[in-house]
């Protein structure tokens, strides 16, 4: 079975969809006998997807910089609360616990994560899949702008196949635990240039 990382809002929205798509994506993570591994929230879509995951039966896994478990929003129901020094080591310490990463929706912290991970991929720092798990076109525009970044010769079109999109919790975690992303370097690699 896969460790998967999930990254999502600590709010849950303005409607109700984010929250129950959170819930199903934890519970069938669980049920599905994967691991879930995440910010370490006890708030938000952060607190729906853990609670969701442990309330099937999973094995969930919280990192939390210490500044922020000082403000008392860290989940103290996991199966394990690791406690960073730093934003810095918490997403490296998620990545290396993960073997794929699922990005729900989301502001700037799960950008940060999930955006962190896709350039790992591009620079071969790592090889693990990244599935966006579109609720209600929510990353509509961040695609576009994937897709724009290429047209302007920004982003090759290997490395923009690394952010996969999905429709459904299911296809979510088939991607999460699917293959690793090919990543040629646009350096060394002349078929690339």
């Amino acid at each position: 079975m896969a460790t998967i990382c999930v990254c999502c809002g600590a709010s849950t929205g303005s409607g109700p969809q984010f929250e129950a798509v959170a819930i199903e994506l934890g519970a069938s993570i669980a049920a599905a006998g994967h691991d879930l591994v995440y910010g370490g929230g006890r708030v938000g879509l952060m607190g729906a997807v853990a609670d969701a995951a442990l309330g099937t039966g999973g094995r969930v896994v919280g990192f939390m910089p210490q500044a922020l478990v000082d403000r008392e929003v860290a989940h103290l129901g996991l199966t394990e609360l690791v406690v960073t020094d730093s934003m810095h080591t918490r997403k490296a310490a998620m990545s290396d616990r993960a073997d794929g990463f699922i990005a729900m929706p989301g502001g700037y912290g799960t950008l940060d994560e999930v955006l962190e991970i896709l350039t790992w991929n591009q620079i071969g720092t790592i090889a693990k899949p990244v599935a966006f798990l579109d609720v209600d076109g929510y990353f509509d525009s961040l695609f576009r702008f994937f897709d724009e970044a290429v047209d302007a010769g920004l982003i090759m079109p290997a490395h923009r196949a690394m952010a996969q999109r999905a429709g459904t919790v299911d296809a979510a975690i088939a991607l999460a635990c699917g293959p690793a992303p090919f990543s040629p370097s646009k350096w060394t690699d002349p078929t690339v240039r």
